[in-house]
């Protein structure tokens, strides 16, 4: 039970997969995230769609946009990981806390091979598979501290799920990411759109820590979030927003709000 848990962590560090048990249909069962608490913080990447990049650059919230709307590197900063939940669970916000909450949404690498020193030729020896991440953020918060990490980490800011698929499931050279706010198509974008692509993540982050099996990377979300409107189109609570990628399914959840 307590392996179980774990979600996906138990079965990444196998050698063989378990047995399987009587089948139970899924109206009867509440689905978790694939990996309902990681085990580290979430390694996420600002601005790595081209469009996306310039957007945010003109938002006023970007403090590296002086060196240049497009990133000469890959930027990595994390999400707690307490912040996760699950497919249909709801997003909580306070308003004393913060009153410009936005949504992006991100594929999701799953590490399933440890190592430091990967390079950009092995690093897809490394990936498990890849789920649905939505990087939820406070952008208030995120001017206020110059920094990403208050922002991105308040509690339920990170859905994901609802399903978790290996590695050769997913093209990623040509999968569709998209967002929808209630009805509304916020965002339309192509992996293939990516400034550094998933091996050179991998390759970027291992290069002085070690990554490990069930360690996730959010690899970055494109153009439409709501900081990218003039004026911005925030969530406000009652909002769905829904997250699509081709091959992996769809992450639903509602932004609710709730006292301090």
């Amino acid at each position: 039970m307590d392996e179980a848990k774990e979600g996906l962590l138990a079965l990444i560090s196998r050698h063989e997969m378990p047995r399987t048990l009587n089948p139970i249909p899924l109206r009867e069962i509440t689905l978790e995230a694939p990996i309902p608490r990681p085990r580290r913080n979430i390694f996420c990447v600002g601005k790595n769609y081209h469009a996306h990049a310039k957007e945010f650059a003109a938002s006023g919230f970007d403090s590296s946009a002086a060196q240049g709307a497009v990133p000469q590197h890959p930027i990595i900063f994390s999400k707690v990981p307490e912040c996760v939940v699950a497919h249909r669970a709801p997003v909580y916000f306070s308003k004393n806390v913060s009153s410009a909450i936005d949504y992006e949404a991100e594929l999701a690498v799953i590490i399933g091979k440890g190592g430091r020193g990967i390079s950009k030729e092995q690093a897809l020896e490394h990936v498990w598979g890849y789920t649905i991440l939505n990087d939820v953020t406070a952008r208030d918060l995120q001017g206020k501290h110059s920094q990403w990490l208050i922002g991105k980490s308040q509690d339920t800011f990170g859905p994901m799920g609802p399903w978790a698929v290996t590695r050769d499931e997913i093209d990623l050279a040509d999968t569709h990411v998209r967002c929808w706010i209630n009805d509304e198509l916020r965002q339309n974008a192509n992996t293939a759109a990516l400034i550094f692509d998933v091996p050179t993540l991998i390759a970027t982050i291992s290069e002085g820590i070690t990554l490990m099996p069930g360690d996730i990377i959010a690899t970055g979300t494109p153009e439409g979030v709501g900081i990218g409107y003039k004026p911005p189109k925030y969530l406000v609570a009652g909002d769905i927003m829904k997250v699509e990628i081709a091959g992996i399914g769809v992450l639903e959840n509602q932004l609710q709000e709730k006292a301090a």
